[in-house]
């Protein structure tokens, strides 16, 4: 018998519940992992909360890296054995074993540890959505982080610098500011900074060509007000609430400006897609290029403080879940 977090209603942390589970074998085109490590993700909260609803009863979590311990027909490329990670839309990597596609599945280079391949998956391909494909940034731009200091905003910080970018760092406090500027960050700043003007100062009243924000209501209007012309306000997460309704004219009167809503899993619809921004994410990691800061690990049955502690703002860098 094995055991996952499972929920049956939507609420705060303590809907969160240990249950066995019993985890069929692998069917056509399937393979069954035995989980090694989890990825925590703030779209989890999101869904313990019913803001993205799911049918109920259901478990939790989008990324994992394991073992694959079953092998399903057709699933080829993959055998017994075999370090694997994977992120897949349907939530339910809580668990200590699971079935998932073998085409939402990628081996894991040997340089890559099994803790890293989890806390990456889905934060570190969104990091490669954003900055190879929503905006591809390039060198000599300067690019606004929300939230930088988490699990995603770390990746862009040191991704960005990588490409050559000037990168303007956003975060709740000084152990955070640190953080970040150990990543690399150009100019940090706290949230309760006028960090709008410090914008504008930093470049030369020009505005940046673009502002990642994953914090939503409460910083949504001012991240516009840091962009240039033509600018792009790339809104990927919720973390403060929902961005309320917004008249499109707020956008022509700020210069003509560009506003998207990403979501990962449009961008890596297909398993070469998947396959490619897999391997670019992996050779940043593996060059050094992007350090991954795993800031804290909780034993899988204690989900419920891991949710506590992320939406407290008390963590840093990824979380990862221990089976």
């Amino acid at each position: 018998m094995s055991h996952a977090i499972r929920l049956h209603s939507f609420g705060g942390p303590e809907v969160l519940r240990w249950e066995a589970v019993t985890v069929g074998d692998p069917g056509p085109g399937q393979l069954r992992i035995k989980h090694t490590a989890v990825g925590l993700n703030f779209i989890d909260v999101y869904e313990r909360t019913g803001l993205y609803p799911n049918p109920l009863p259901m478990g939790l979590g989008r990324e994992a890296a394991g073992v694959v311990v079953a092998v399903g027909p057709k699933a080829n490329g993959f055998a017994v054995g075999d370090r694997v990670a994977y992120m897949f839309g349907t939530p339910g990597a809580y668990s200590e074993e699971r079935v998932v596609p073998a085409e939402r599945v990628v081996k894991l280079p040997n340089g890559i540890r099994d803790s890293v391949g989890a806390a990456i998956m889905l934060k570190g391909l969104t990091a490669h959505a954003l900055l190879r494909r929503t905006y591809r940034v390039k060198n000599g731009d300067t690019v606004v982080v929300h939230a930088a200091a988490g699990g995603v905003g770390l990746l862009l910080v040191q991704w960005a610098k990588h490409l050559g970018a000037r990168v303007i760092a956003i975060v709740g406090n000084a152990d955070k500011a640190t953080l970040v500027r150990d990543h690399g960050a150009d100019l940090v700043l706290l949230d309760n900074d006028d960090w709008v003007r410090a914008t504008k100062d930093y470049t030369r009243g020009i505005g940046v060509p673009v502002v990642y924000d994953s914090v939503g209501a409460a910083t949504f209007m001012r991240s516009l007000d840091c962009l240039r012309p033509l600018g792009m306000m790339v809104t990927f997460g919720n973390a403060s609430g929902p961005v309320p309704p917004m008249a499109p004219s707020e956008l022509q009167k700020r210069g003509s400006l560009f506003l998207t809503r990403p979501v990962l899993f449009h961008y890596v619809a297909t398993r070469p897609q998947l396959q490619r921004a897999a391997q670019e994410l992996f050779g940043v990691v593996e060059q050094g290029a992007v350090r991954v800061h795993i800031g804290q690990t909780y034993a899988l049955r204690d989900a419920a403080q891991a949710h506590t502690d992320l939406e407290a703002r008390k963590t840093t860098g990824s979380t990862v879940l221990l089976p």
